[in-house]
């Protein structure tokens, strides 16, 4: 099953012959190496580039193992240079390769060659690139797919596709699969056998039940407020655990660099400055969410709120929580103010918007509550609410467009609309 990836084909198209290296990461099974490998490669060939002018490795197959030595790879890639023509080196799990940081660096000095690496963590990736290179490592992050990727091979109408989507997830794989018993052995062996042992042997972590639990706990609170000391609270109350503050905090950190999870921080929007603490936690897969959980905590409302954080995400957006003052009087005559919360503001260069997952709204008063952080908001960035029933586009007299869950997600220009 051939699925295209159009979006990142692009951004690599875009990144050609630019002088950088071009790291594309993202979660384990998330599609980088067929993004790469298939994507990619087939598009160089169609646009008539030599086969052997692609040079192109995946590190963790075994018959590769011996170019893990960065010696090795360095002479074998020496060696297919042949002419002064331009040569694309795709590398695979690049993390693999020990010392890759000198090897990519010195590929940098060739001027004939343009580098493509994937990898699946950022801490050996990302974050050493950009310290390791000083600004000439130039980063792509593959996301699973998204709901309109899904349902350009989904065997289905959108509404069986979406109960799909909310339940299991949007690795590529899944889509391959004909039941609902492959698809849950799937996400429970990947994620035990490939993200979990992945942590803890990088990590070296001793406290493998705990970290479980953190997972339990983060998957339990998507959408929700938290923090490293609301967490600590949970384990001292629930689990009697006597886990240190430092532990969870580094625990959070390695989901972060395996890219399971990712942070939306608070933002006052008057006040126009982050507020730090308690912040959220989504999931970069909501297959694997619910996996976590065995399936038994697929609150559709919430599920729906990590997908369009993912979605907004996906098509480039920074993602932050936004928080808005909102005065009254009280009883007794006394000026007050609250905070309200608005569930996203994305912002992507000059353009910003202002989000609330809403799900349902079936009463006036349901609807004032979601409408009111959005009304409190002084300025004339667009402001939406995207709720799962399908209903045409609407736009209310204070300016607020509300739309179904589908026209946004099925709508590359659903933010315009």
């Amino acid at each position: 099953m051939e699925i295209k990836r159009d979006l990142y084909l692009q951004q690599l198209i875009d990144r050609m012959h630019n002088g950088m290296i071009k790291v594309i990461t993202g979660v384990r099974r998330s599609g980088k190496s067929y993004l790469v490998f298939k994507i990619f490669k087939e598009y160089l060939l169609g646009n008539g580039i030599d086969h052997k002018h692609i040079i192109s490795l995946e590190l963790d197959r075994i018959e590769n193992k011996k170019y893990r030595n960065p010696d090795v790879i360095y002479e074998y890639i020496n060696s297919q240079l042949i002419d002064n023509r331009k040569y694309y080196i795709l590398l695979d799990e690049v993390q693999m390769l020990n010392d890759f940081e000198e090897v990519l660096n010195s590929l940098l000095y060739k001027s004939n060659v343009d580098v493509y690496v994937t990898g699946s963590n950022s801490k050996f990736l990302s974050k050493d690139v950009i310290t390791e290179f000083r600004g000439r490592g130039d980063e792509i992050h593959i996301y699973p797919l998204s709901f309109q990727e899904f349902m350009s091979k989904y065997d289905g109408d959108m509404y069986h596709g979406w109960a799909d989507y909310v339940t299991y997830g949007g690795l590529p794989l899944i889509l391959s699969m004909k039941n609902e018993e492959q698809k849950i052995n799937y996400l429970n062996s990947l994620f035990t056998e490939t993200y979990i042992k992945d942590i803890v042997e990088r990590n070296h972590i001793e406290k493998v039940q705990e970290l479980n639990d953190l997972i339990n706990i983060l998957a339990s609170g998507i959408g929700s407020l938290s923090n490293p000391s609301k967490i600590l609270s949970t384990f001292k109350s629930r689990l009697k655990s006597d886990i240190s503050l430092n532990t969870i905090r580094a625990y959070i950190e390695y989901l972060q660099d395996a890219f399971l999870i990712n942070e939306a921080y608070r933002y006052d929007v008057k006040g126009r400055k982050y507020i730090g603490t308690p912040l959220k936690y989504y999931f970069e897969d909501v297959g694997l969410r619910n996996a976590r959980l065995g399936f038994r905590q697929v609150e559709e409302n919430h599920v729906m709120e990590n997908i369009i954080y993912n979605e907004l995400r996906f098509r480039g957006y920074q993602v932050d929580v936004g928080m808005v003052a909102k005065r009254f009087i009280d009883k007794e005559g006394k000026q007050r103010s609250k905070q309200l919360e608005i569930d996203f503001i994305a912002n992507l260069g000059s353009k910003r918007y202002y989000l609330q997952s809403a799900f349902s709204m079936p009463t006036e008063q349901k609807i004032n509550q979601e409408k009111a952080p959005l009304i409190n908001v002084s300025d004339s960035f667009k402001k939406i609410i995207i709720v799962k029933d399908v209903i045409n586009v609407r736009r209310d007299e204070y300016g607020i467009t509300t739309m179904s869950i589908f026209d946004f997600l099925l709508n590359e220009n659903s933010l315009e609309l």
